[in-house]
């Protein structure tokens, strides 16, 4: 398989291209998991995947709905770091990935005090605080633990939080707005915001093969290290749900070899047979994505396809969020929210961009995507300009 093969199958496999997904909710289960701890880029991710993102059928305040009814939930997961995952998923992957999450973090753990007694203890206060549907803010549960006698600040307080995510205590609750006006996450009990459905029976190594068949589905082409990467799970873990998986479904992946590495991908989906056919249209399609977007942080491996200088992300004064060019990085961006509208800090650095030029289009298209989805006029704005406003 050709490079810029491997480039349009995963577009296609991630939903940035057609025909998209139904629902944010549809987006977000096609992925499994999406890097969510920029919440305001995090909300684009799973829009700009729903009818292949042209015209966002929906808009930030839609995506904000959800994760408040609880539909797409927001906790540490994975690796472990922030991530929106589907309510109807949360239970059986906590039960995957808390062990590991567990590994990870028992360093911290014992240079924070943190022992078994502590955890269980801290475990108990906080599910007391948020019971019947009492959710509170990280700074609520912390005046509740400083009741209790933990000093419940820094890095005692971030973990002994997440410590009750991955043990199914707690997970993200309605968010409530800031003075600012900004929205904060909430914490809720982790039995009241996520149903018990057939899903969450699954053995362990059921559990290991739906994780796998959803990430190669959902972000194929890729390797079993890229796959490692991103779940948190061992090589031998992912070797072994990928086996669970053909035994289980013969015709769900396919695979390739390219460098003597197997790529495996979603196989007997005609999506994916025209994903190998070349791009068509009149000119080049621009993405903005966030610089946490799946296309970027479901690789670790191969995302080098991305070009550009990947995986490096645009530091040294760029703006932190990525352009693609027909999936390519070609530059950085940024939003700024202004009075009345929201300015776009586009620069590119892999693309030539003339007035009037087919890229000049893209990017103008790219814009106005993004003012769709935001509810505001954007516009885009001089590189480097200073804006007084939130960003």
């Amino acid at each position: 398989m050709e490079p810029d093969a491997v480039v349009r199958l995963r577009l296609q496999s991630q939903l940035l291209r057609e025909p998209g997904a139904a629902t944010p909710e549809d987006a977000l289960r096609n992925l499994l998991a999406v890097q969510a701890q920029e919440f305001p880029y995090a909300r684009w991710s799973l829009a700009q995947r729903v009818s292949n993102g042209v015209a966002p059928a929906v808009k930030a305040t839609d995506i904000e709905t959800a994760v408040a009814d609880g539909r797409i939930l927001r906790t540490h997961i994975l690796r472990p770091t922030w991530h929106f995952v589907h309510r109807d998923d949360l239970r059986w992957l906590r039960a995957l990935s808390e062990p590991r999450l567990e590994q990870a973090n028992a360093f911290t753990y014992r240079s924070t005090g943190i022992d078994a007694v502590a955890a269980a203890r801290s475990a108990d206060l906080l599910a007391g605080a948020v019971a019947g549907g009492n959710h509170l803010t990280r700074e609520q549960l912390a005046e509740r633990l400083r009741d209790a006698g933990f000093a419940a600040k820094g890095l005692e307080l971030a973990y002994l939080v997440m410590h009750a995510e991955i043990s199914g205590i707690l997970v993200s609750g309605t968010p409530v707005r800031s003075r600012g006006g900004a929205l904060k996450q909430t914490y809720a009990l982790f039995d009241e915001r996520v149903p018990a459905g057939p899903e969450a029976a699954f053995t362990r190594p059921e559990a290991l093969a739906e994780l796998t068949r959803r990430y190669f589905t959902g972000r194929g082409p890729a390797t079993v290290k890229d796959c490692a990467d991103w779940s948190g799970m061992t090589i031998t873990d992912v070797r072994k749900g990928v086996q669970l998986t053909l035994e289980a479904r013969p015709g769900a992946l396919a695979e390739t070899v390219i460098d003597g590495v197997v790529f495996y991908y979603a196989a007997g989906n005609p999506d994916a047979a025209a994903g190998l056919a070349p791009a068509s249209g009149d000119g080049p399609r621009i993405d903005l994505i966030q610089c946490y977007d799946e296309y970027v942080m479901g690789y670790s491996a191969t995302r080098h396809y991305m070009g550009g200088g990947a995986p490096a992300f645009p530091f040294e004064g760029l703006p932190m969020h990525v352009v693609l060019m027909d999936g390519r990085m070609a530059g950085s961006w940024r939003h700024t929210l202004l009075p009345g509208r929201c300015g776009l800090d586009i620069r590119l650095t892999h693309a030539a961009e003339a007035p009037g030029s087919p890229v000049s289009a893209a990017v103008q298209d790219a814009v106005d995507r993004y003012g769709a989805f935001i509810g505001l006029p954007a516009v885009r704005v001089q590189s480097g300009a200073k804006l007084e406003a939130h960003t």
